[in-house]
């Protein structure tokens, strides 16, 4: 990750949230050691992954604008949710 940008500055969103207890930039193509979930086709690794004080996961995928409606960010926010409401309340994506 850049330490300038809109990522960067997601991150740092996170890191001053109240709620947040500790976060890490979960790494891409890391299966064993990464935070991940299947897609149709491959799998995806959102970008943070948070512990929040009252317990649960939250799971935050990064999209700039020009990403933000495209056909795999659609798939990986579906994904996302699905997952989410799956969970019976321990995790947010």
């Amino acid at each position: 990750m850049d330490a300038s940008g809109e990522e960067f500055e997601c991150a740092a969103e996170i890191n001053r949230h109240v709620a947040v207890k500790t976060w890490v930039r979960n790494l891409s193509k890391q299966p064993t050691s990464s935070f991940w979930l299947q897609t149709a086709t491959d799998r995806f690794y959102p970008d943070f992954v948070a512990l929040l004080h009252d317990g649960r996961i939250l799971v935050v995928e990064y999209k700039g604008k020009a990403y933000a409606t495209n056909d795999d960010s659609v798939e990986k926010r579906k994904l996302g949710q699905l997952w989410a409401e799956r969970s019976g309340g321990k995790t947010i994506f």
